[in-house]
């Protein structure tokens, strides 16, 4: 579920108590998780680099994450963070030395995104060549960005910051990690990072699953960002359709309003702690993990088909991708108890119905059963190919403009298939594909499908 803003979506230009497992671990296995976080474009580790009196951390530019946005056609950017590892407390001077090797400068972030809360996001110092001295009044983790294209620039921490405990996944050891919870007990955050990911967690949070394998929950999240890569078309084929540049943020936040168990928006997704049951053990995430899937598929939404009733509509094209990659049942057949019967089903129930339309005669699970059709009417390439449409033709829409986004759905996804699904969308759906949409259909050209997408099922 996205948060209560509109701002996220430009164009052009959900809970029981999570409950502390019970004790530690009586026996650390020393685990070295597989992978490297140089993604994430560090060289600072968890252990004893972290530990340093002067540690240093080396970034590489990258492409600003609006930039990204606009280029993968997204309605919502994601992260431009580079974590640190590092902590400040409220007023401590950071003092920090920058040398640009290429001309480039950084910019330092301090603090945690909580979007309903009071603070609701790190407060942003642009830095400057040689030495420089931040001041922050309300303290938090230490993160970097630097904009650019592979240009490179170094930090120093002079003073002014501590280590805060971090598990980097290939090469920290859950020993060394568990042995950082237990000595840094004066620093209230706590963060993982893969890859891709940067997990960032309250100390108290932390502790409630920390008999977990960290290294194996770091690596399904790599598998979850897989997968949704895969359906978003990111193989590299063309520079447009390369991965996004940095990674994924995933932050515990103090405040959800009633009725949401978690979020998406600008930069990252944020879950209560009563969902970290779910976020941050392997067996919450590998089959219970639908929230999750969910707002990160937030992230991978392109704008140029998602009316503003779609929106979480679309958004679970992510979802089954994950559910599939995991092993998991589809959420398409699960049965619902009052009618016996799964969206597949109650949907067609509903096909030929007086005053039926799309927007109002579904329920949200019976709205993705379409959606999921068309994959298993022109096989698993339909989304991938229909994003790598979308990101090469890249059609402005405004988020108001709900009939476009209509016929973008209708009209890009009839090229991908290269059949007339005016039918399909039109007839059987009951779309609101307007006039100009059905004219755009028509002038398409194309033959009908052999088989009807509205009869197939998992």
């Amino acid at each position: 579920m996205r948060p209560a803003d509109t701002s996220h979506d430009h164009a052009a230009t959900g809970r029981p108590d999570a409950r502390p497992r019970p004790g530690r671990r009586t026996v650390l296995t020393a685990l070295a998780g597989a992978g490297a976080a140089g993604g994430l474009a560090l060289t600072l580790g968890a252990g004893s680099a972290q530990a340093a009196a002067s540690p240093t951390v080396r970034l590489t530019a990258r492409p600003s994450a609006e930039a990204e946005r606009l280029r993968l056609g997204q309605a919502l950017r994601a992260s431009e963070f580079q974590p640190t590892g590092r902590h400040v407390t409220a007023g401590t001077p950071l003092r920090l030395d920058v040398q640009p090797h290429d001309g480039v400068l950084p910019t330092a972030w301090i603090g945690r995104w909580d979007y309903y809360a009071t603070l609701t996001a790190p407060r942003r110092y642009p830095l400057k060549a040689g030495a420089n001295t931040v001041t922050d009044p309300h303290g938090g983790p230490v993160y970097f960005s630097l904009e650019g294209n592979g240009e490179r620039a170094t930090v120093a921490f002079k003073s002014g910051s501590v280590p805060m405990p971090v598990f980097t996944l290939g090469s920290t050891e859950e020993a060394d990690f568990q042995h950082q919870l237990d000595t840094m007990p004066e620093v209230p955050v706590v963060e993982l990072h893969g890859p891709r990911a940067i997990v960032t967690l309250t100390r108290d949070g932390a502790l409630l699953y920390r008999d977990e394998s960290h290294a194996e929950l770091l690596r399904l999240l790599e598998q979850i960002i897989d997968a949704e890569s895969a359906i978003s078309g990111l193989d590299s084929s063309k520079p447009v359709h390369r991965p996004k540049a940095g990674g994924y943020h995933f932050t515990e936040v103090s405040v959800v309003p009633s009725g949401v168990g978690a979020y998406a928006t600008h930069g990252y997704n944020g879950f209560p702690r009563a969902y970290l049951d779910r976020a941050t053990t392997v067996q919450g995430l590998r089959t219970r993990g639908w929230g999750l899937y969910h707002e990160l598929g937030h992230l991978h939404q392109q704008f140029a088909y998602k009316p503003a009733a779609m929106t979480e509509v679309t958004v679970n094209i992510y979802s089954l991708a994950v559910q599939r990659a995991l092993g998991q049942p589809s959420n398409l057949l699960t049965v619902d108890p009052a009618t016996g019967l799964n969206p597949f089903e109650s949907a067609r129930a509903k096909f030929g119905t007086d005053e039926l339309t799309y927007e109002k005669s579904f329920g949200a699970y019976e709205k993705l059963v379409p959606l999921r059709q068309l994959e298993l009417a022109f096989g698993d390439s339909f989304w991938p190919r229909l994003h790598r449409l979308v990101r090469e033709e890249n059609p402005q829409s405004d988020a108001s403009d709900s009939a476009k986004r209509y016929r973008a759905l209708a009209t890009c996804a009839s090229r991908v298939a290269e059949r007339d699904l005016t039918d399909f969308f039109l007839t059987t759906w009951a779309f609101p594909i307007d006039a100009q949409g059905r004219a755009e259909l028509a002038a398409l050209g194309l033959p009908k499908p052999s088989v009807d997408p509205a009869t197939l099922t998992d």
